[in-house]
């Protein structure tokens, strides 16, 4: 059990990390589909999209600030901290939305199975958006954001 502690005490950040950011891709996918199936793929991958960035931004600010670096930023620091965080995701929004645009508006009618699913084509984009963004962003927000003084 020691073991175990001692473990997630030197990976708690990455851990954290992992955790909050899977929720919040999670919460990406899930306002993705539902966007999808209630306005169609071509909404989903456009508006609906940078809605949908824009709701889990602000999930992720809190959780990365709360769980996962544990900022004590108060004051003008905190404006700081969340333009910057602010900033960094719209860098990784507009790259999601170029992936989505790419895969679904210029590969997709090249790829012959997407045809046969589109809106299984396009959750299949949006997921490999996301690895690409996730990481994407851990880095920004380890190196630029919320790195110790």
């Amino acid at each position: 059990m020691q073991k175990l502690k001692d473990f997630i005490k030197k990976y708690y950040e990455g851990l954290a990390y992992l955790f909050f950011g899977g929720l919040a891709t999670l919460l990406n996918l899930v306002v993705f589909a539902a966007f999808q199936a209630a306005f169609g793929t071509a909404f989903a991958a456009g508006i609906g999209n940078v809605l949908d960035n824009i709701i889990c931004i602000l999930f992720a600010y809190w959780t990365n600030r709360t769980f996962v670096f544990k900022s004590t930023n108060t004051g003008k620091a905190i404006l700081a901290e969340f333009g910057q965080f602010v900033s960094c995701r719209i860098a990784t929004m507009v790259m999601d939305q170029v992936i989505i645009w790419l895969g679904i508006s210029v590969l997709g009618p090249v790829v012959s199975f997407s045809s046969a699913n589109p809106q299984l084509w396009a959750m299949g984009v949006k997921l490999f958006s996301q690895v690409i963004v996730i990481v994407s962003n851990y880095v920004f927000s380890k190196l630029l954001i919320f790195k110790k003084k």
